[in-house]
């Protein structure tokens, strides 16, 4: 899968499941229970421990996994050896951006403003992580494609079944969800997880039909 065969995917899918668990066999049994409900696109988060073998267990799977909470190069390169095939970040590193523009891996930084939007831009970032989004209204990515008209924002942190209709029809190409699939499982187990990534699932599939 090549750079913009993997951003068609993550734009076609519409939600990504960023999965943080307090262990790697934790982060597995999270991103099962996400994949089961239909959701088609995981990023592992640097934060689990030894998340190499989250990657290792989700290997054959029908699904799209990439790597979060990448902090530098050294990072990144070890998700891709790991089998990443897009690298997020909270912030922009123009080291990261170096390194996956040259193995032709989908880098999304976390961005908050303008400034940091044309860097990301400049070395070849074509979705942008707005994070954290609950600190910004849905109508942010109508104003920043006045002076950056080609920026693809997806946004992340605090985003939810409520809200995700909004982000959707302001613009957002896709949408990043965890923290509702991590309360989940630690209220209710796997099942629970398996139900709210459908609910994700079907209403997501239901705003694509309207939009289109």
């Amino acid at each position: 899968m090549n750079k913009y065969s993997t951003i068609n995917a993550l734009t076609s899918t519409k939600v990504v499941a960023v999965i943080r668990g307090k262990d790697a066999s934790e982060a597995t049994e999270l991103s099962k229970a996400a994949i089961e409900g239909g959701i088609k696109a995981i990023e592992l988060t640097y934060t689990t421990p030894q998340i190499e073998d989250t990657f290792r267990s989700l290997k054959g799977l029908n699904v799209l996994l990439g790597a979060g909470s990448v902090l530098d190069s050294e990072t990144a390169r070890h998700a891709i050896l790991n089998g990443a095939k897009f690298i997020v970040s909270s912030h922009f590193v123009e080291d990261v951006a170096k390194l996956c523009n040259r193995y032709g891996i989908p880098y999304m930084p976390g961005c908050m403003s303008i400034r940091e939007m044309a860097s990301a831009l400049e070395l070849g970032c074509d979705i942008l992580k707005l994070f954290p989004a609950g600190h910004f209204d849905p109508s942010f990515i109508k104003t920043v494609n006045g002076p950056l008209p080609n920026v693809k924002i997806m946004p992340t942190g605090g985003i939810n079944l409520d809200n995700m209709e909004e982000w959707i029809n302001a613009g957002a190409v896709a949408i990043g969800i965890g923290s509702d699939l991590n309360k989940a499982y630690q209220n209710r187990g796997y099942e629970a997880v398996v139900r709210l990534s459908e609910k994700y699932i079907e209403k997501c599939s239901a705003l694509t039909e309207v939009l289109s």
